[in-house]
């Protein structure tokens, strides 16, 4: 793993001081930093290491992707100032904007790093399912009233809809890997209910979940919290409440301090001093025994979270339609 570091750092370097183009230094992100990229390779080689190793390889390669961000930052203004001063001031007063990644792209690439330092794969999957991996193998048989609390789009071809959650993918995790196991699944999902400033027939989440020998809801508490101390960049408080959900046993919802009045209450969070984010619990047995898992052996969590509702507070967005609207003026301001 160290030899892979340094020979990253060497080739980064190089390839970064070669580049004497917007066009080259944005070529170099997208080689070694992207979510395909060669900075990528290596935190899948991470998961490999002995559990006493991650947690060092982890640290070590944020810190690299930070430092290697900063010097991608760094190239793109000294090659904007340079072709800045050969720019005639006649001519139009400031250079167009080529490209930019969507707010929501942008928080799920970042939830993404985060949860790959902790060790967690990324996993894809269909956004038209069976009604078999969307209800069933979560432990919500026909007929259950637990489908009335989804609003679904049903297809004509049964048994397929439109998903309605990425914990469709579940039963396949469980079914393609052994313990122990570490995933999240991003990806779009569909709810059949009208649109207005809060809510949309298509809309964001991300899914996760974690199985291995004695796991235990002090497990879950420490992941949500450093996920959400590293997305926030400060340390953020949390509290759990009981919450339903028919494939986790016992059910919670996790709730965190506002970070727009520091839990002092606001109308963001309704003068609760809270904000109501996730859905989370002990996966239940019944889900364990359906992906192949002995519950006897193996314990685990699950939990998911609205991206789309995750880009709105992050950039305090009071429109969701904003998002899919297409509007350049609305998503210049999120250009990176």
């Amino acid at each position: 793993m160290e030899n892979d570091y340094k020979h990253f750092e060497k080739l980064f370097a190089e390839a970064l001081e070669q580049a004497s183009t917007l066009e080259e230094v944005e070529h170099v992100e997208k080689t070694y930093l992207s979510r395909h990229g060669k900075l990528h390779e290596l935190f899948t080689a991470m998961l490999a290491l002995p559990p006493d190793q991650k947690k060092e390889w982890g640290q070590k390669l944020n810190i690299l992707k930070q430092s290697s961000l900063s010097q991608i930052e760094q190239k793109k203004a000294t090659l904007q100032d340079q072709w800045g001063e050969q720019i005639d001031v006649t001519l139009q007063k400031k250079l167009p904007l080529l490209s930019s990644f969507h707010p929501l792209s942008q928080v799920e690439r970042e939830v993404v790093d985060i949860f790959i330092s902790m060790g967690f794969e990324v996993w894809d999957g269909p956004e038209v399912d069976t009604e078999y991996h969307n209800f069933e193998a979560l432990n919500i048989p026909k007929h259950h009233p637990a489908r009335d609390m989804q609003d679904t789009f049903y297809l004509e071809k049964e048994p397929y809809v439109l998903r309605t959650q990425t914990s469709n993918m579940q039963n396949r995790i469980l079914k393609s890997k052994k313990p122990p196991i570490r995933a999240i699944v991003p990806g779009r999902v569909f709810r059949y209910e009208a649109t207005d400033a809060r809510h949309d027939c298509a809309f964001y989440q991300t899914e996760g979940m974690m199985v291995d020998t004695n796991i235990s809801v002090a497990h879950m508490r420490y992941v949500l919290a450093t996920f959400l101390q590293a997305l926030f960049h400060k340390e953020v408080k949390t509290r759990f409440r009981p919450g339903y959900f028919p494939f986790v046993e016992p059910g919670m919802e996790l709730d965190f301090s506002c970070t727009i009045c520091d839990g002092k209450g606001c109308k963001v969070c309704k003068h609760t001093g809270w904000i109501e984010f996730l859905g989370c619990g002990m996966i239940h047995p019944q889900v364990l025994k359906e992906g192949g898992i002995d519950p006897e052996q193996y314990t685990g969590f699950a939990f998911g979270f609205g991206l789309t509702r995750l880009v709105m507070m992050k950039y305090k967005i009071d429109d969701i339609r904003l998002l899919h609207s297409g509007d350049i003026r609305f998503l210049k301001q999120f250009a990176q």
